[in-house]
Protein backbone atom coordinates (compact mmCIF):
# COMPACT_ATOMS: atom_id res chain seq x y z
CA UNK A 1 0.00 0.00 0.00
CA UNK A 2 1.44 3.21 -0.95
CA UNK A 3 1.47 5.97 1.92
CA UNK A 4 0.64 9.41 1.78
CA UNK A 5 2.72 12.10 2.93
CA UNK A 6 1.34 13.05 5.86
CA UNK A 7 0.79 9.18 6.72
CA UNK A 8 4.86 8.68 6.05
CA UNK A 9 5.24 11.97 8.38
CA UNK A 10 2.63 10.54 11.67
CA UNK A 11 4.63 7.06 11.38
CA UNK A 12 7.91 8.90 11.37
CA UNK A 13 7.05 10.58 14.17
CA UNK A 14 5.48 7.55 16.23
CA UNK A 15 9.24 5.94 15.74
CA UNK A 16 10.49 9.24 16.95
CA UNK A 17 9.00 9.20 20.01
CA UNK A 18 9.78 5.50 20.62
CA UNK A 19 13.33 6.19 20.32
CA UNK A 20 13.22 9.04 22.71
CA UNK A 21 11.32 7.27 25.23
CA UNK A 22 14.35 4.07 25.01
CA UNK A 23 16.62 7.09 25.05
CA UNK A 24 15.30 8.88 28.24
CA UNK A 25 14.97 5.52 29.95
CA UNK A 26 18.66 4.07 29.09
CA UNK A 27 20.06 7.94 30.23
CA UNK A 28 18.01 7.31 33.71
CA UNK A 29 19.96 4.20 33.92
CA UNK A 30 23.16 5.07 33.02
CA UNK A 31 22.93 7.81 35.49
CA UNK A 32 22.68 5.99 38.41
CA UNK A 33 26.08 4.37 37.82
CA UNK A 34 27.63 7.62 37.51
CA UNK A 35 27.95 8.09 33.47
CA UNK A 36 30.35 10.73 32.54
CA UNK A 37 29.04 14.49 30.98
CA UNK A 38 30.37 13.18 28.12
CA UNK A 39 28.45 9.98 27.64
CA UNK A 40 25.28 11.89 28.58
CA UNK A 41 26.20 14.57 26.37
CA UNK A 42 26.05 12.04 23.53
CA UNK A 43 22.94 10.88 24.24
CA UNK A 44 21.34 14.22 24.85
CA UNK A 45 22.72 14.93 20.90
CA UNK A 46 20.80 11.90 19.86
CA UNK A 47 18.12 13.12 22.02
CA UNK A 48 17.84 16.58 20.25
CA UNK A 49 18.64 15.22 17.24
CA UNK A 50 15.61 12.79 17.29
CA UNK A 51 12.94 15.82 18.22
CA UNK A 52 14.00 18.05 15.39
CA UNK A 53 13.83 15.32 12.39
CA UNK A 54 10.01 16.17 12.31
CA UNK A 55 9.09 19.22 10.29
CA UNK A 56 5.75 20.93 9.57
CA UNK A 57 5.06 19.87 5.60
CA UNK A 58 4.08 23.51 4.43
CA UNK A 59 2.29 23.81 0.66
CA UNK A 60 2.39 27.50 -0.39
CA UNK A 61 0.47 28.74 -2.90
CA UNK A 62 0.48 32.24 -4.41
CA UNK A 63 -4.02 33.16 -5.56
CA UNK A 64 -3.90 35.61 -8.51
CA UNK A 65 -4.97 38.61 -6.75
CA UNK A 66 -1.02 38.19 -4.80
CA UNK A 67 -3.48 36.50 -1.51
CA UNK A 68 -0.65 33.76 0.17
CA UNK A 69 -1.93 30.76 0.76
CA UNK A 70 -0.01 28.25 3.37
CA UNK A 71 -2.08 24.70 4.00
CA UNK A 72 -0.99 21.84 5.71
CA UNK A 73 -2.41 18.42 5.29
CA UNK A 74 -3.22 16.60 8.79
CA UNK A 75 -6.24 13.44 9.50
CA UNK A 76 -5.61 13.15 12.82
CA UNK A 77 -9.55 13.97 12.81
CA UNK A 78 -12.16 15.72 10.76
CA UNK A 79 -11.54 19.41 11.53
CA UNK A 80 -9.41 22.37 10.24
CA UNK A 81 -8.08 25.27 11.96
CA UNK A 82 -8.49 27.92 9.66
CA UNK A 83 -7.06 31.61 10.21
CA UNK A 84 -5.60 34.48 8.27
CA UNK A 85 -3.09 37.06 8.78
CA UNK A 86 -3.16 40.30 8.26
CA UNK A 87 0.49 42.20 7.70
CA UNK A 88 -0.49 44.89 9.73
CA UNK A 89 -0.40 45.94 13.71
CA UNK A 90 0.51 49.06 16.03
CA UNK A 91 3.99 49.58 14.31
CA UNK A 92 2.01 50.46 10.81
CA UNK A 93 0.17 53.51 12.64
CA UNK A 94 1.40 57.11 13.38
CA UNK A 95 0.02 59.80 16.08
CA UNK A 96 -3.40 60.91 15.82
CA UNK A 97 -4.88 57.57 15.10
CA UNK A 98 -2.53 54.68 17.93
CA UNK A 99 -5.04 51.99 18.52
CA UNK A 100 -6.16 51.87 14.52
CA UNK A 101 -5.14 48.15 14.31
CA UNK A 102 -6.45 46.74 17.34
CA UNK A 103 -10.04 48.89 17.23
CA UNK A 104 -10.22 47.17 13.58
CA UNK A 105 -9.58 44.01 14.94
CA UNK A 106 -13.07 44.66 16.97
CA UNK A 107 -14.44 45.94 13.43
CA UNK A 108 -14.07 42.52 11.33
CA UNK A 109 -17.07 40.93 14.39
CA UNK A 110 -19.35 43.32 13.06
CA UNK A 111 -20.16 41.36 9.91
CA UNK A 112 -20.62 41.72 5.85
CA UNK A 113 -23.57 43.32 3.21
CA UNK A 114 -25.07 39.78 3.88
CA UNK A 115 -24.32 39.47 7.80
CA UNK A 116 -25.24 40.66 10.68
CA UNK A 117 -28.26 42.97 9.65
CA UNK A 118 -31.85 42.43 8.85
CA UNK A 119 -32.44 45.24 6.72
CA UNK A 120 -29.89 46.29 4.23
CA UNK A 121 -30.98 49.01 3.10
CA UNK A 122 -32.36 50.85 5.76
CA UNK A 123 -28.82 49.16 7.64
CA UNK A 124 -26.69 52.02 5.42
CA UNK A 125 -28.95 54.87 5.36
CA UNK A 126 -28.49 55.17 9.02
CA UNK A 127 -24.74 54.92 9.19
CA UNK A 128 -24.33 57.11 6.13
CA UNK A 129 -26.36 59.63 8.67
CA UNK A 130 -24.63 59.12 11.67
CA UNK A 131 -21.26 60.14 9.66
CA UNK A 132 -23.02 63.23 8.65
CA UNK A 133 -23.69 64.37 12.62
CA UNK A 134 -19.86 62.74 13.56
CA UNK A 135 -18.63 65.73 10.62
CA UNK A 136 -20.09 67.93 12.58
CA UNK A 137 -19.47 66.92 16.20
CA UNK A 138 -15.75 66.02 15.14
CA UNK A 139 -15.69 69.94 13.98
CA UNK A 140 -17.16 71.24 17.36
CA UNK A 141 -14.86 68.43 18.84
CA UNK A 142 -11.57 70.76 17.45
CA UNK A 143 -13.43 73.78 19.20
CA UNK A 144 -13.22 72.26 22.63
CA UNK A 145 -10.09 71.56 22.26
CA UNK A 146 -8.89 74.51 21.31
CA UNK A 147 -10.39 75.75 24.48
CA UNK A 148 -8.60 73.23 26.47
CA UNK A 149 -5.25 74.21 25.57
CA UNK A 150 -5.90 78.04 26.17
CA UNK A 151 -7.03 76.93 29.67
CA UNK A 152 -11.05 77.74 29.35
CA UNK A 153 -11.72 73.87 30.65
CA UNK A 154 -9.77 71.38 32.85
CA UNK A 155 -10.96 68.26 30.59
CA UNK A 156 -13.05 68.81 27.26
CA UNK A 157 -14.41 65.29 27.19
CA UNK A 158 -16.60 65.70 30.55
CA UNK A 159 -20.14 66.17 29.50
CA UNK A 160 -20.24 69.34 31.41
CA UNK A 161 -17.81 70.80 29.56
CA UNK A 162 -19.51 70.21 26.22
CA UNK A 163 -21.27 72.95 24.04
CA UNK A 164 -24.56 73.41 23.55
CA UNK A 165 -24.66 72.32 20.22
CA UNK A 166 -22.25 69.50 21.18
CA UNK A 167 -24.91 68.12 23.09
CA UNK A 168 -27.71 68.73 20.66
CA UNK A 169 -25.72 66.77 17.86
CA UNK A 170 -25.16 63.67 21.16
CA UNK A 171 -28.35 63.68 21.80
CA UNK A 172 -29.22 63.25 17.76
CA UNK A 173 -26.45 60.42 16.85
CA UNK A 174 -27.68 57.98 20.37
CA UNK A 175 -31.19 58.31 18.83
CA UNK A 176 -29.59 57.39 15.44
CA UNK A 177 -27.67 54.07 17.41
CA UNK A 178 -30.82 53.10 18.67
CA UNK A 179 -32.50 53.04 15.10
CA UNK A 180 -29.86 50.98 14.32
CA UNK A 181 -30.09 48.58 16.86
CA UNK A 182 -33.59 47.69 15.17
CA UNK A 183 -32.05 46.22 12.21
CA UNK A 184 -28.21 44.75 13.61
CA UNK A 185 -28.09 41.10 14.27
CA UNK A 186 -25.48 40.93 17.15
CA UNK A 187 -22.89 38.42 16.49
CA UNK A 188 -24.24 36.60 13.47
CA UNK A 189 -20.77 35.47 12.12
CA UNK A 190 -20.33 33.69 14.98
CA UNK A 191 -23.74 31.97 15.39
CA UNK A 192 -23.42 30.77 12.06
CA UNK A 193 -19.78 29.02 12.90
CA UNK A 194 -21.50 27.74 16.21
CA UNK A 195 -25.06 26.48 14.11
CA UNK A 196 -22.17 24.67 11.68
CA UNK A 197 -20.05 23.06 14.55
CA UNK A 198 -17.10 25.90 15.08
CA UNK A 199 -14.98 26.50 17.85
CA UNK A 200 -12.43 28.79 19.12
CA UNK A 201 -13.32 31.76 17.37
CA UNK A 202 -10.55 34.65 18.37
CA UNK A 203 -8.27 37.36 16.95
CA UNK A 204 -5.28 39.22 18.09
CA UNK A 205 -3.96 42.33 17.65
CA UNK A 206 0.00 42.71 18.42
CA UNK A 207 2.74 45.31 17.13
CA UNK A 208 3.51 43.35 13.78
CA UNK A 209 0.39 41.78 12.69
CA UNK A 210 -3.93 41.06 13.16
CA UNK A 211 -4.95 37.57 13.09
CA UNK A 212 -7.85 35.58 13.08
CA UNK A 213 -8.91 31.88 13.54
CA UNK A 214 -11.64 29.63 13.96
CA UNK A 215 -11.89 25.84 13.63
CA UNK A 216 -14.44 23.71 11.78
CA UNK A 217 -15.21 20.74 10.76
CA UNK A 218 -13.83 19.41 7.81
CA UNK A 219 -17.12 19.23 5.95
CA UNK A 220 -17.66 22.64 6.95
CA UNK A 221 -14.67 24.36 5.22
CA UNK A 222 -16.34 25.58 2.11
CA UNK A 223 -18.48 28.02 4.55
CA UNK A 224 -15.53 28.82 6.31
CA UNK A 225 -14.31 30.46 3.03
CA UNK A 226 -17.24 32.12 2.35
CA UNK A 227 -17.61 33.57 5.18
CA UNK A 228 -14.10 34.53 5.87
CA UNK A 229 -13.64 36.07 2.68
CA UNK A 230 -16.50 38.29 2.62
CA UNK A 231 -15.66 39.21 6.38
CA UNK A 232 -12.15 41.02 3.95
CA UNK A 233 -14.09 41.78 0.82
CA UNK A 234 -17.37 43.42 2.38
CA UNK A 235 -17.19 44.59 5.83
CA UNK A 236 -19.75 46.47 7.65
CA UNK A 237 -18.29 48.39 10.14
CA UNK A 238 -21.41 48.44 12.06
CA UNK A 239 -21.22 50.41 15.80
CA UNK A 240 -18.14 52.08 15.28
CA UNK A 241 -18.39 54.36 17.93
CA UNK A 242 -19.79 52.25 20.65
CA UNK A 243 -16.74 49.73 19.84
CA UNK A 244 -14.73 52.56 20.32
CA UNK A 245 -16.13 53.51 23.50
CA UNK A 246 -15.59 49.57 24.40
CA UNK A 247 -11.87 49.43 23.32
CA UNK A 248 -11.44 52.67 25.68
CA UNK A 249 -13.22 50.95 28.55
CA UNK A 250 -10.37 47.81 27.82
CA UNK A 251 -7.66 49.73 27.81
CA UNK A 252 -8.89 51.56 31.19
CA UNK A 253 -9.33 48.08 32.75
CA UNK A 254 -6.40 46.90 31.40
CA UNK A 255 -3.65 49.21 31.50
CA UNK A 256 -4.88 52.70 33.12
CA UNK A 257 -6.22 50.63 36.24
CA UNK A 258 -4.02 48.27 37.12
CA UNK A 259 -1.35 48.95 39.72
CA UNK A 260 2.05 48.58 37.03
CA UNK A 261 0.24 49.79 33.72
CA UNK A 262 0.61 53.39 33.91
CA UNK A 263 4.37 52.67 34.86
CA UNK A 264 5.18 50.38 32.25
CA UNK A 265 3.44 51.89 29.58
CA UNK A 266 5.59 54.92 30.14
CA UNK A 267 8.81 52.58 30.71
CA UNK A 268 8.13 51.21 27.08
CA UNK A 269 7.72 54.86 25.80
CA UNK A 270 11.11 55.53 27.45
CA UNK A 271 12.91 52.65 26.19
CA UNK A 272 11.91 52.83 22.44
CA UNK A 273 13.06 56.44 20.84
CA UNK A 274 12.27 56.31 17.22
CA UNK A 275 10.43 53.38 16.16
CA UNK A 276 6.37 53.05 16.86
CA UNK A 277 6.79 50.15 19.43
CA UNK A 278 6.62 52.92 21.91
CA UNK A 279 2.81 53.01 22.17
CA UNK A 280 0.52 50.38 23.26
CA UNK A 281 -1.17 48.11 20.87
CA UNK A 282 -4.74 49.47 22.47
CA UNK A 283 -3.07 52.68 22.04
CA UNK A 284 -3.41 56.29 23.57
CA UNK A 285 -6.54 57.19 25.27
CA UNK A 286 -6.79 60.79 23.13
CA UNK A 287 -6.21 58.86 19.86
CA UNK A 288 -8.95 56.04 20.89
CA UNK A 289 -11.78 58.45 21.68
CA UNK A 290 -10.69 60.36 18.15
CA UNK A 291 -10.26 58.05 15.30
CA UNK A 292 -12.93 58.26 12.63
CA UNK A 293 -15.00 55.51 10.47
CA UNK A 294 -13.41 57.07 7.21
CA UNK A 295 -9.77 56.94 8.78
CA UNK A 296 -11.15 53.34 9.50
CA UNK A 297 -11.97 52.76 5.65
CA UNK A 298 -8.84 54.07 4.61
CA UNK A 299 -7.01 51.66 6.69
CA UNK A 300 -8.99 49.06 5.48
CA UNK A 301 -8.19 49.51 1.78
CA UNK A 302 -4.72 49.94 2.61
CA UNK A 303 -3.79 47.04 4.95
CA UNK A 304 -6.35 44.74 4.28
CA UNK A 305 -6.04 44.21 0.50
CA UNK A 306 -5.45 40.30 -0.61
CA UNK A 307 -1.25 41.31 -1.58
CA UNK A 308 -0.57 41.82 2.45
CA UNK A 309 -2.97 38.41 3.90
CA UNK A 310 -1.89 35.27 4.45
CA UNK A 311 -4.77 32.61 4.37
CA UNK A 312 -3.64 29.30 6.27
CA UNK A 313 -5.52 25.79 7.03
CA UNK A 314 -4.36 23.02 8.80
CA UNK A 315 -6.57 20.25 8.49
CA UNK A 316 -8.16 17.67 7.27
CA UNK A 317 -8.55 18.02 3.77
CA UNK A 318 -6.69 17.83 -0.07
CA UNK A 319 -4.52 20.62 -0.62
CA UNK A 320 -5.64 21.25 -4.53
CA UNK A 321 -8.80 20.80 -3.88
CA UNK A 322 -8.60 23.64 -1.08
CA UNK A 323 -6.03 26.00 -3.09
CA UNK A 324 -9.35 25.48 -5.71
CA UNK A 325 -11.90 26.64 -3.45
CA UNK A 326 -9.58 29.81 -1.91
CA UNK A 327 -8.95 30.70 -5.61
CA UNK A 328 -13.10 30.76 -6.09
CA UNK A 329 -13.57 32.71 -3.01
CA UNK A 330 -10.15 34.36 -1.71
CA UNK A 331 -9.39 35.59 -5.78
CA UNK A 332 -12.48 37.45 -6.23
CA UNK A 333 -11.65 40.04 -3.71
CA UNK A 334 -9.68 42.91 -5.82
CA UNK A 335 -5.94 43.69 -4.91
CA UNK A 336 -4.61 46.64 -3.51
CA UNK A 337 -4.49 49.39 -5.61
CA UNK A 338 -0.88 50.25 -3.52
CA UNK A 339 0.86 48.51 -1.41
CA UNK A 340 1.11 48.95 1.96
CA UNK A 341 4.45 50.53 2.62
CA UNK A 342 7.27 49.59 4.66
CA UNK A 343 8.48 50.70 7.72
CA UNK A 344 11.30 52.74 7.04
CA UNK A 345 12.34 54.45 10.48
CA UNK A 346 15.20 52.53 12.36
CA UNK A 347 15.77 52.78 16.75
CA UNK A 348 17.88 55.23 17.49
CA UNK A 349 21.16 54.42 19.06
CA UNK A 350 21.02 55.13 22.73
CA UNK A 351 24.01 57.54 23.50
CA UNK A 352 23.70 56.66 27.16
CA UNK A 353 21.74 54.48 29.72
CA UNK A 354 17.51 55.19 30.23
CA UNK A 355 16.52 55.19 34.15
CA UNK A 356 13.06 55.91 35.13
CA UNK A 357 12.31 55.62 39.12
CA UNK A 358 8.48 54.80 39.77
CA UNK A 359 6.52 54.12 43.17
CA UNK A 360 3.76 51.97 42.38
CA UNK A 361 1.16 49.67 44.47
CA UNK A 362 3.06 46.68 43.74
CA UNK A 363 5.79 44.70 45.14
CA UNK A 364 8.99 46.53 44.80
CA UNK A 365 10.63 45.48 41.51
CA UNK A 366 13.28 45.93 38.31
CA UNK A 367 13.03 45.80 34.66
CA UNK A 368 15.64 46.30 32.49
CA UNK A 369 15.37 46.19 28.96
CA UNK A 370 18.50 46.09 26.08
CA UNK A 371 18.43 46.70 22.50
CA UNK A 372 19.40 43.86 20.63
CA UNK A 373 17.84 41.95 17.22
CA UNK A 374 14.73 41.48 14.95
CA UNK A 375 13.14 38.89 14.45
CA UNK A 376 15.18 35.53 12.52
CA UNK A 377 18.40 37.96 13.08
CA UNK A 378 21.48 35.61 13.58
CA UNK A 379 21.60 36.59 16.58
CA UNK A 380 18.63 35.88 18.09
CA UNK A 381 19.22 32.39 18.06
CA UNK A 382 21.92 33.06 21.01
CA UNK A 383 20.15 35.52 22.45
CA UNK A 384 17.25 32.93 23.12
CA UNK A 385 19.52 30.19 24.37
CA UNK A 386 21.42 32.78 26.92
CA UNK A 387 17.58 33.89 27.79
CA UNK A 388 16.89 30.48 28.69
CA UNK A 389 20.40 29.95 30.20
CA UNK A 390 18.92 32.34 32.77
CA UNK A 391 15.00 31.26 33.15
CA UNK A 392 12.95 29.08 35.08
CA UNK A 393 13.47 27.86 38.51
CA UNK A 394 16.23 25.61 37.17
CA UNK A 395 18.23 28.92 35.26
CA UNK A 396 21.07 31.13 36.86
CA UNK A 397 19.29 33.79 37.78
CA UNK A 398 16.59 32.14 39.89
CA UNK A 399 19.33 30.23 41.29
CA UNK A 400 21.28 33.05 42.27
CA UNK A 401 19.60 35.07 43.13
CA UNK A 402 16.08 33.08 44.75
CA UNK A 403 17.54 30.57 46.28
CA UNK A 404 21.36 31.81 46.97
CA UNK A 405 21.88 35.54 47.62
CA UNK A 406 17.54 35.79 48.68
CA UNK A 407 17.73 39.32 47.30
CA UNK A 408 14.84 38.19 44.38
CA UNK A 409 11.59 36.16 45.35
CA UNK A 410 10.89 35.81 41.59
CA UNK A 411 12.99 36.25 38.44
CA UNK A 412 12.29 35.84 34.77
CA UNK A 413 14.41 36.89 31.59
CA UNK A 414 13.20 36.55 27.93
CA UNK A 415 14.73 37.33 24.28
CA UNK A 416 11.99 39.17 22.47
CA UNK A 417 12.66 39.20 18.41
CA UNK A 418 9.87 41.59 16.03
CA UNK A 419 9.75 42.36 12.73
CA UNK A 420 11.20 45.68 12.91
CA UNK A 421 13.67 45.41 16.31
CA UNK A 422 14.41 43.54 18.95
CA UNK A 423 14.78 43.40 22.79
CA UNK A 424 15.81 41.21 25.63
CA UNK A 425 14.00 41.70 28.96
CA UNK A 426 15.23 40.71 32.58
CA UNK A 427 12.72 41.73 35.36
CA UNK A 428 12.99 40.46 39.06
CA UNK A 429 10.83 40.99 42.33
CA UNK A 430 12.75 42.58 45.37
CA UNK A 431 12.79 39.94 48.68
CA UNK A 432 11.07 41.17 52.01
CA UNK A 433 14.29 43.32 53.38
CA UNK A 434 16.11 43.95 49.82
CA UNK A 435 15.89 46.50 46.81
CA UNK A 436 15.47 46.70 43.40
CA UNK A 437 18.60 47.83 43.25
CA UNK A 438 20.73 44.54 44.86
CA UNK A 439 18.12 42.89 42.85
CA UNK A 440 19.09 44.65 39.22
CA UNK A 441 23.26 44.53 40.54
CA UNK A 442 22.81 40.86 40.96
CA UNK A 443 21.37 40.48 37.72
CA UNK A 444 24.03 41.84 36.38
CA UNK A 445 26.59 40.06 38.09
CA UNK A 446 25.19 36.72 36.28
CA UNK A 447 25.51 38.43 33.05
CA UNK A 448 29.16 39.06 33.71
CA UNK A 449 29.58 35.77 34.31
CA UNK A 450 28.12 34.98 30.64
CA UNK A 451 30.30 37.26 29.37
CA UNK A 452 33.52 36.01 31.30
CA UNK A 453 33.24 32.21 31.28
CA UNK A 454 32.20 29.48 28.65
CA UNK A 455 28.94 27.72 29.13
CA UNK A 456 29.73 24.18 30.01
CA UNK A 457 28.85 21.62 27.60
CA UNK A 458 25.98 19.75 29.75
CA UNK A 459 24.30 23.22 30.69
CA UNK A 460 24.06 24.23 27.05
CA UNK A 461 22.74 20.94 25.79
CA UNK A 462 19.93 21.02 28.67
CA UNK A 463 19.11 24.07 27.00
CA UNK A 464 18.60 23.07 24.04
CA UNK A 465 16.88 19.96 25.00
CA UNK A 466 14.40 22.11 26.70
CA UNK A 467 13.88 23.75 23.42
CA UNK A 468 13.34 20.55 21.09
CA UNK A 469 10.99 19.29 23.95
CA UNK A 470 8.55 22.80 23.37
CA UNK A 471 8.92 22.35 20.05
CA UNK A 472 7.73 18.72 19.56
CA UNK A 473 4.72 20.38 22.14
CA UNK A 474 4.06 23.19 20.04
CA UNK A 475 3.30 21.16 16.63
CA UNK A 476 0.85 18.65 18.69
CA UNK A 477 -2.57 20.07 17.34
CA UNK A 478 -4.31 21.82 14.40
CA UNK A 479 -4.43 25.04 16.50
CA UNK A 480 -0.90 25.04 17.43
CA UNK A 481 0.38 24.65 14.27
CA UNK A 482 -2.22 27.60 12.90
CA UNK A 483 -0.59 29.85 15.93
CA UNK A 484 2.64 28.92 15.06
CA UNK A 485 2.70 29.55 11.32
CA UNK A 486 0.82 33.12 11.88
CA UNK A 487 3.20 34.64 14.18
CA UNK A 488 6.01 33.08 12.12
CA UNK A 489 4.14 34.95 8.83
CA UNK A 490 3.21 37.80 10.62
CA UNK A 491 6.88 38.45 12.32
CA UNK A 492 8.56 38.18 8.86
CA UNK A 493 8.80 34.36 7.41
CA UNK A 494 6.76 31.30 8.40
CA UNK A 495 9.39 29.03 7.59
CA UNK A 496 11.30 29.46 10.21
CA UNK A 497 8.80 27.07 12.10
CA UNK A 498 10.91 24.72 10.51
CA UNK A 499 14.02 26.19 10.18
CA UNK A 500 14.36 27.90 13.99
CA UNK A 501 15.00 24.63 15.87
CA UNK A 502 18.50 23.90 13.91
CA UNK A 503 20.07 27.29 14.08
CA UNK A 504 19.62 27.13 18.28
CA UNK A 505 21.00 23.73 17.95
CA UNK A 506 23.89 25.34 16.15
CA UNK A 507 24.51 27.93 19.09
CA UNK A 508 28.05 27.06 20.84
CA UNK A 509 29.00 28.22 23.92
CA UNK A 510 31.42 31.19 22.05
CA UNK A 511 28.12 32.22 20.68
CA UNK A 512 26.79 32.97 23.79
CA UNK A 513 29.65 34.49 24.97
CA UNK A 514 30.26 36.86 22.01
CA UNK A 515 25.97 38.35 22.54
CA UNK A 516 26.70 38.62 26.04
CA UNK A 517 29.75 41.20 25.30
CA UNK A 518 27.85 42.72 22.39
CA UNK A 519 24.12 43.72 23.71
CA UNK A 520 24.39 43.53 27.91
CA UNK A 521 26.64 46.88 28.11
CA UNK A 522 25.40 50.21 30.30
CA UNK A 523 24.39 52.40 26.98
CA UNK A 524 22.58 49.97 25.85
CA UNK A 525 19.95 49.41 28.66
CA UNK A 526 17.12 51.11 30.34
CA UNK A 527 16.06 50.77 33.90
CA UNK A 528 12.84 50.63 35.78
CA UNK A 529 13.06 50.40 39.53
CA UNK A 530 9.64 50.11 41.26
CA UNK A 531 9.07 51.30 44.82
CA UNK A 532 5.91 50.61 46.54
CA UNK A 533 4.27 53.90 47.06
CA UNK A 534 4.16 55.37 50.93
CA UNK A 535 0.33 55.11 51.99
CA UNK A 536 0.27 51.49 50.30
CA UNK A 537 3.69 50.36 52.47
CA UNK A 538 1.73 52.45 55.59
CA UNK A 539 -1.68 50.50 54.70
CA UNK A 540 0.00 47.36 54.60
CA UNK A 541 2.20 47.39 57.60
CA UNK A 542 -0.75 48.34 60.26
Amino acid sequence: MQLSSYARFSLALERRMLIVCLITQFMTALNKIALTWFALFIFQFALIATLSAQEVHVVEKTLTNGLTLLMVERHDDPSVAGGWVAHVGSANESPGITGIAHLFEHMMFKGTTSIGTTDYKRDFEILAEQEKIRDEMRAEESKMRAAWRRGGVDDWQKPENWTPYYRELQKQFQELVLEERKVIVKNEIWKIYQANGGNGMNAFTMDDMTAYFVGVPANKLELWMWLESERIFHPVFREFYAERDVVFEERRMRYDSTPLGPSEEAFNALFWQSLPYSWPTIGWPSDISSISKPQADAFHAMFYSPQNITLILVGDFDPKQVAAMAEKYFGRIPRGKNNPPDLVTTEMKQPAEKRMNAEVAANPQVDIMWHTVPFAHKDSYALQILAQLLSTHTGRLYKGLVLGSGVATDISASQNSQKWAGWFDISGEAADGHTPEEVENGIYAELDKLKRDPVPPEELQKVKNNFAAEQYRQLNSNLNILQNLIFNDGEGDWREINAAQPKLEAVTAADVMRVANEYFKKDNRAVATFTRKPETAAAESK
